[in-house]
């Protein structure tokens, strides 16, 4: 019960999974939560035990009120502590249209599942560190969303999913401000081109771009790039920093001439 426990969304595959692997390489539990791939779920799990740590596999969408409040509820009765927080989960539209052609429901449903779902688990387990703390059976609790540089960067052919990434911007700030009196830091990690099934559909777009220098470290970022900088707030070597965004792109926010 004194085993530090981090809750990572989406984590059956890609980024998620990344993370998972990296937390228990360093003694961290973890809770792989995951939509509907159970068997890619598993996969991590296995993979966080051959990294020297232990899972607890919890299926639920991040987007239904429902199964965020049975997410931190199981965590809480198996594990007894959440000590970090990676909102991670996330979709891209299931159609990339113009956004003149962009219809409502995907535009909803993005939102539910990369700014609503992510902005409300917090708040339920923000409530559960709090408490965690004036008990005395947690120290040093930290909040890290999974942004993009879509926050910054305009698609017109997905604006919904940059309309999410820019809230989750914000949300990173405003919880970074109203959590910090109980020492609860916050952080939004920005990926930029990072191999996933996700990117899979424009790898041959990326690879030529990056291949023209569209980002000053000309490759693609992995999983692992992502989880290095969870790490870091993970083990606390970011004590005097909250509401920071951390680029991990390979430069490609610099404005460059």
């Amino acid at each position: 019960m004194n085993e530090r426990v981090a809750m990572i969304t989406g984590a059956g595959r890609g980024i998620g999974r990344g993370i998972a692997v990296a937390l228990a390489g360093r003694g961290w539990r973890v809770v792989i939560n995951y939509l509907s791939n159970r068997e890619a779920a598993a996969v991590a799990l296995a993979l966080v035990q051959a990294a020297g740590g232990d899972g607890l596999l919890v299926q639920g969408d991040v987007a239904v009120g429902e199964a965020r409040s049975r997410l931190v509820e199981t965590t809480l009765e198996t594990l007894g502590r959440i000590d970090l927080l990676v909102n991670n989960a996330g979709m891209a539209p299931r159609r990339r249209a113009d956004m003149l052609e962009m219809s409502e429901a995907s535009y909803d449903e993005v939102m539910a599942a990369n700014l609503k779902g992510p902005f409300f688990l917090t708040q339920i387990v923000a409530r559960a560190m709090i408490a965690a703390l004036a008990q005395g059976r947690s120290t040093d609790p930290a909040i890290v969303n999974i942004g993009s540089m879509s926050a910054y960067t305009s698609s017109v052919n997905r604006a919904e999913y940059c309309l999410s990434k820019a809230g989750v911007a914000m949300m990173t700030k405003v919880y970074a401000d109203r959590l910090a009196e109980y020492g609860i830091r916050v952080y939004e990690i920005r990926p930029g081109i990072i191999h996933t099934e996700m990117t899979n559909v424009v790898q041959a777009k990326y690879d030529r771009l990056i291949g023209e220098g569209l980002t000053p470290i000309r490759r693609w970022g992995e999983p692992e790039d992502v989880a290095r900088a969870v790490l870091a707030i993970a083990e606390g070597y970011l004590p005097y920093s909250t509401g920071e965004v951390i680029n991990v792109d390979g430069g490609l926010h610099l404005q460059r001439l």
